[in-house]
């Protein structure tokens, strides 16, 4: 495992990338609405990081043909933007997007509630975000990566949700996807030890129902194997000396 430690250069191009993708998150979040379709969401996406003159991080990644990752309901992740999706009052809709500012990537993702949904969930929605914030808690230097994934399954599972298993977080920077891989639940040994300068993206991902997930034909768009509802939250975090550093939420 080769896990990059940024310097102060390489941490600023990736604050400002963050900086920028925090406002496509917030305009997008204004933009939906029943009605329009997951192709809506991606192209409005687009042109939000275009203005800024960057590039989408996801768009032609490994083949994935958007630029924004719009995943409905029981689709966990990489659901990918169609015409014909339209967005209805009581879905649940997650963004996953990235983008690239001078060659250094960042990565979030939110899920949104369209229109009006039920308590629970709208729990779903909630205790998926808390969980992040619960993970972080752990994410300073001198302590290890899987008290980060202890932390944010014990919350999940505690209100009555699962943690998918077959999807992680991960290291970020010059490459989308770097060491060190950051699960959600705790897998066996300590981790890593984490050290200041290291940037991650950490991103629970909970399901309604059970954890299990499959892929469909499209080799891309994951979804719940019971058809629950799937939320997802995720943010590109800097360790440092003390407190971490969310680099994508607004300031």
């Amino acid at each position: 495992m080769a896990v990059i430690i940024k310097n102060q250069k390489q941490i600023e191009l990736m604050r400002e990338a963050g900086r920028i993708l925090a406002i496509v998150h917030e305009e997008l979040k204004e933009f939906i609405r029943p009605g329009i379709s997951t192709l809506d969401i991606d192209r409005k996406g687009k042109a939000i990081i275009d203005r800024f003159g960057c590039i989408p991080s996801f768009l032609n990644y490994e083949g994935y043909p958007a630029s924004i990752c719009v995943s409905v309901n029981e689709e966990v992740v990489h659901g990918i933007p169609k015409k014909k999706r339209i967005l209805k009052e009581g879905d649940i809709v997650s963004l996953d997007a990235g983008v690239i500012y001078k060659g250094y990537h960042s990565d979030a993702a939110r899920t949104w509630p369209v229109g009006t949904v039920s308590k629970e969930t709208q729990k779903l929605l909630d205790v998926t975000k808390q969980s992040f914030y619960e993970g972080i808690k752990f994410a300073r230097a001198g302590r290890h990566l899987h008290e980060i994934s202890r932390a944010i399954q014990k919350y999940v599972e505690s209100n009555g949700f699962s943690v998918v298993r077959d999807l992680v977080g991960h290291g970020v920077g010059a490459d989308l996807h770097e060491d060190p891989q950051v699960p959600n639940f705790k897998p066996i040994g300590r981790g890593i030890l984490l050290q200041p300068g290291m940037t991650l993206a950490i991103e629970p991902m909970v399901n309604a129902g059970k954890k299990d997930v499959w892929w469909l034909d499209d080799d891309w768009t994951v979804v719940t194997k019971d058809g629950s509802k799937s939320a997802h939250y995720e943010n590109t975090i800097l360790i440092t000396e003390g407190e971490p550093e969310i680099l994508s939420i607004q300031k």
